[in-house]
């Protein structure tokens, strides 16, 4: 009885957090530590001290996988490089100089242990980027900071673990810690990509929305218990899992399964962010208690928490200052690649209409190889023969069977590289990573639950774990107050560039596009050749009866003897002449003709937008946005009165 009063006091705390924070123009995190901190200091409130577990395998796994099922596939791409940089070399620097200083600065700490105080000091939080995205700031910061959030975790929990047994056994090499990270890295991929697969192709054959919201809240959990057991990380698993699920689930799950699931995981996503930060100020007071009570007082730990925090923030902006100039870099050199490959193109092109208007001889058609010249007047002559044995009849194309569509794809393929290419290219020029954006980058890598929950996985045999954890929750409250609090301040100072509406010539091409799938889903309508891609529409239910009456009076019946003898006014409602229900009939026919067309219609623009966001031709938030339309449209279409 407890437990379930406070699970509801809970969940009220969490909805009037949100509630107010959006009146007050806080983060709902933030009210939601506050709270946590002075309810946990009440004389009638325990000490409060969660298992670890229950936030990195219980928690963590369905929020990280959620974010992950939101995030743009295509911009994590993109930015790909970055968030590695920012996941790996970030977290083991970090994680090296903060351990060094630990050890300095408190006695009896030794190297290891600093360094997996360090480990657990270092990676950032997913969940505590809500407070970045709630400023529109632009959307590649968010998709750095989103992405360096899911991937970090990976890398902390295995130096820490590395660092922990070359504490207590001195048997740790840094090629045992590299192969550790690898395989942990390469067993998450693989049990993430198979779960993402399989969930939804199970997901596709249900047919009850709820049913399917089910089943992918399952998935984040089958996707972290294998991983782990067979030595991955659980967190990369479900990531892995959740960028499979968001790429692939517009093709294979219908929209009001997609409809439904997007909204219940949002509540899951609103109880569970709130849960973490409230549990996170419980527990401040039970550690704060422990470390009194073993000595130390909370001066010591403010001091070495203060110097620890600062050293993250200060080895973060060593890191992403020159990431952002290699960045820079990148781009200006594919740019020029990319020029010089086009003024390549360009000039093939010249060169093939010459050759196709007789303005070139024969032996100038292949100028800037002297040596193709005499192997190019060969393969003329057996691409000739070729031709005139093609004519000839009886004869067999040479070719062998279906290398013609092999190489109509593998020219699809290269195509859509060069477009990918391309579009890449205009992403990274339009919205370019400069200082300001660094800025913003380096200030909201905020610390968070795990942080905490990574803290209290220290053994017991650690030196000093209780001033360890008291250190842990007092950066990771630090940062998410101070740099939660000022983050608004600093985005107004230096001014990053901000998310925006898409351009007029996006949206004008956009709709191009749409209306070319149309008119192709219309062009075969008009040529005879439309088949319509399902029959799931009946204009409720009244189709079939109608077609009993066409097909009785096609056979010269009367109409009691189809539906009665009473007649189809008294016994089903229909009106009582026949021509009428023939012509009501054709009616429903045709209504029931135009709504699968227009099914058919918004189906192939959803399968155009999807081909669009695979080139990556467009932002994604304009992708989105389109796809969203679609969607409602579709559910309006073939949604029925109950």
């Amino acid at each position: 009885m407890e437990i379930l009063i406070i699970v509801v006091i809970g969940a009220l705390a969490i909805a009037g957090a949100s509630q107010l924070g959006a009146r007050l123009g806080l983060a709902p995190a933030l009210l939601l530590l506050a709270l946590g901190i002075v309810v946990g200091y009440l004389p009638v409130v325990p000490a409060i001290e969660v298992n670890p577990e229950v936030v990195l395998l219980g928690v963590l796994p369905p929020l990280l996988f959620s974010t992950a099922v939101s995030m743009p596939t295509m911009n994590f791409r993109r930015e790909f490089m970055a968030v590695a940089v920012l996941a790996v070399l970030l977290v083991a620097l970090s994680a090296l100089v903060v351990g060094v200083v630990l050890s300095w600065a408190i006695p009896g700490v030794s190297l290891a242990w600093g360094i997996a105080m360090g480990a657990v000091l270092s990676p950032t939080d997913a969940v505590a980027i809500s407070i970045a995205r709630r400023l529109g700031v632009s959307q590649r910061i968010i998709t750095v900071l989103e992405g360096e959030g899911l991937l970090n975790d990976a890398t902390a929990l295995v130096i820490l673990t590395s660092a922990v047994a070359a504490a207590t056994a001195g048997s740790v090499t840094l090629g045992g810690v590299v192969g550790g990270f690898a395989s942990s890295v390469l067993i998450a991929l693989l049990v993430g990509w198979l779960v993402g697969e399989v969930s939804l192709r199970l997901r596709s054959c249900t047919l009850d929305p709820t049913v399917d919201t089910v089943i992918s809240f399952t998935v984040p959990f089958i996707a972290a218990l294998p991983a782990e057991h067979f030595g991955g990380s659980g967190l990369v698993a479900a990531v892995v899992a959740g960028l499979v699920t968001g790429f692939r689930e517009p093709r294979l799950l219908p929209p009001g399964h997609r409809l439904a699931g997007r909204q219940n995981w949002h509540t899951v996503e609103l109880v569970l962010e709130g849960f973490i930060f409230l549990v996170m100020g419980l527990q401040f007071f039970g550690i704060v208690e422990r470390v009194s009570a073993s000595g130390p007082s909370l001066g010591p730990a403010i001091s070495v928490a203060l110097m620890a925090g600062t050293l993250t923030i200060v080895v973060r902006a060593a890191v992403v200052s020159p990431m952002l100039k290699l960045l820079r870099a990148s781009t200006a050199r594919r740019s020029q690649q990319w020029e010089e490959m086009n003024e390549r193109m360009s000039a093939f092109k010249e060169r093939c209409d010459a050759i196709a208007n007789g303005e070139v001889g024969p032996a100038r058609r292949v100028p800037w190889d002297r040596r193709r010249r005499e192997r190019s007047t060969r393969t003329a002559l057996l691409t000739a023969l070729t031709a005139v044995r093609r004519l000839v009849p009886g004869r067999r194309d040479p070719a062998p069977a279906g290398e013609a569509e092999r190489r109509e794809q593998h020219t699809q393929r290269a195509q859509r590289r060069v477009r990918r290419t391309g579009a890449d290219l205009d992403y990274f020029t339009a919205q370019p990573l400069g200082p300001r954006e660094g800025a913003v980058i380096v200030w909201a890598g905020m610390r968070g639950a795990v942080t905490l929950a990574a803290a209290q996985t220290l053994p017991a045999t650690a030196p000093h774990r209780p001033f360890l954890l008291l250190v842990a929750i007092l950066v990771a409250a630090g940062s998410l107050v101070i740099q939660g609090l000022t983050l608004p301040a600093l985005v107004r100072l230096v001014q990053p560039a901000m998310a925006g509406r898409a351009d007029d010539a996006e949206r004008a091409s956009l709709t191009r596009l749409l209306v070319a799938a149309a008119k192709d889903v219309a062009m075969e309508s008009r040529e005879g050749a439309y088949r319509p891609e399902s029959d799931e529409v009946a204009p409720h239910g009244e189709l079939s009866m109608r077609e009993a009456f066409i097909r009785a009076w096609a056979r010269g019946e009367r109409p009691s003897d189809t539906v009665g003898a009473d007649g189809p006014q008294e016994a089903d409602g229909l009106p009582p002449s026949l021509e009428e229900a023939v012509l009501q009939a054709k009616e429903a026919l045709a209504r029931a003709e135009v709504t699968q067309r227009a099914l058919d219609t918004i189906r192939a623009q959803r399968d155009a937008l999807l081909d669009a966001r695979d080139d990556g031709l467009y932002c994604a938030q304009t992708l989105e946005y389109a796809l969203a339309r679609l969607d409602y449209e579709e559910i309006m279409l073939t949604s029925r009165p109950a």
